[in-house]
């Protein structure tokens, strides 16, 4: 539920409590913790479709952003399904809760920025509503009011006729849910997903009789990195071409925005791969690092958290699929975890909306992030020296194993 208002999965806290309260193993936890998060990621977008920008016409959920960050997560979760095959699971954690520490302190110290800032808006708003007070501010800003409108009027530049009506245009289509990207997206993951399924695993037999291991079942693989590699590429263009539109025309970018310039599409889907990794590797969902990089980002909080719920739902699944195909997912367990997921999300959802309404504050969003990530980082620790006080020991495996 706290996870929900962040638009992260929470598994990082849900793999401990699995692990430690329902006494499931490190390898069943991670896809029944995935497939929790499924149920969550399937909640929140449904809650999401219909919300608008705070500062802007147009839907809360950043396509743009995700359909040049999401095909390399997903790439990232399809290896990271791999490592969690073969890679030593007490290393694996000591890494995850190192990464987790730094994410938790880098999350937290900006929600409390944010806050701060808040704050003093609050207090200046307050100070406006008083009559003296009001006066004053206005007797204040005369000069530097006037020295805009003369600067202004100097620097003013009359528009090119065609460049308005291309205005109006990015404007109007950016109102509505861009469809093409939502295609873009759901084709490459149909086409993952099919792949994924006729080439099995070590658990789920091949409809097409490719053997695990086989050079057909690494050929797969390769396919299918291929093709999301191949979708990234174009995806990367066709939002360097929108940037490059938008300056010409002079598109005015709202507090949050990212402009996708040729360096920008390449570090932060970079960063979201290292992101799918921990998707596969421990059913974290990528959220729990793809979050705190959008605040890092800059990224509106309430952009953020739709944005990163939103490709949770494809990160997730795509990594449980995995899961499935190598045999670690209880099937009877799995339909459970999806339903506590979603009802949860749904209702962390509602009670975080109201919150807000409430108070006016993006930063509970930051807070509820970095809330999360730290108590992964508890939880992770105890189950880490539970573990070893318990003599436990994991043992590595090959692919098929």
């Amino acid at each position: 539920m706290i996870a929900a208002g962040g638009g992260i999965g929470g598994g990082g806290v849900l793999v401990p409590i699995y692990i430690l309260v329902m006494g499931f193993s490190p390898k069943n936890a991670i896809p029944l913790s995935n497939v929790t998060i499924f149920g969550g990621a399937i909640a929140n977008t449904l809650l999401n479709w219909t919300k608008r920008h705070p500062y802007a016409d147009r839907p809360l959920v950043d396509w743009n952003l995700i359909l040049v960050m999401e095909p390399m997560t997903i790439a990232g979760a399809l290896l990271g399904s791999f490592l969690n095959k073969v890679l030593n699971e007490e290393v694996l954690v000591v890494m995850l809760v190192l990464l987790l520490s730094c994410t938790a302190y880098t999350t937290l110290k900006k929600a409390i920025k944010m806050y701060k800032k808040e704050t003093v808006a609050m207090i200046q708003e307050k100070m406006e509503k008083d009559p003296e007070t009001k006066g004053l501010l206005q007797k204040m800003g005369d000069g530097s009011a006037q020295e805009h409108v003369e600067q202004t009027d100097v620097d003013e530049v009359v528009p090119d006729e065609k460049d308005v009506v291309d205005l109006k245009n990015i404007l109007e289509q950016e109102r509505n849910v861009p469809l093409n990207n939502v295609k873009a997206l759901v084709i490459m993951f149909v086409v993952v997903l099919i792949v994924n399924v006729l080439k099995g695993g070590g658990g789920f037999p091949s409809p097409l009789g490719i053997q695990c291991g086989s050079t057909s079942f690494w050929v797969a693989n390769a396919i299918m990195l291929g093709w999301v590699a191949t979708v990234s590429i174009f995806a990367r263009s066709h939002l360097i071409n929108k940037c490059k539109d938008k300056a010409r025309v002079k598109y005015a970018y709202v507090e949050g925005d990212i402009e996708w310039d040729e360096r920008a599409t390449v570090v932060y889907p970079g960063i979201c791969m290292f992101a799918g990794f921990f998707a596969g590797m421990f059913g974290v969902g990528g959220g729990i690092v793809k979050g705190p990089l959008m605040l890092a980002m800059g990224v509106h909080p309430s952009v953020a958290a739709a944005t990163s719920a939103c490709m949770i739902l494809f990160t997730s699944f795509t990594a449980t699929t995995s899961f499935m195909v190598f045999g670690l997912l209880i099937p009877d367990y799995a339909m459970v975890c999806v339903v506590v997921g979603f009802a949860a999300t749904w209702i962390g959802q509602i009670l975080l909306g109201k919150l807000m309404a409430k108070f006016q504050r993006n930063s509970y969003i930051a807070f509820s992030i970095g809330g999360i990530v730290l108590m992964s980082v508890i939880l992770m620790t105890a189950q880490s020296l539970v573990s070893i006080a318990e003599g436990h020991h994991s043992k590595t495996e090959g692919v098929c194993g």
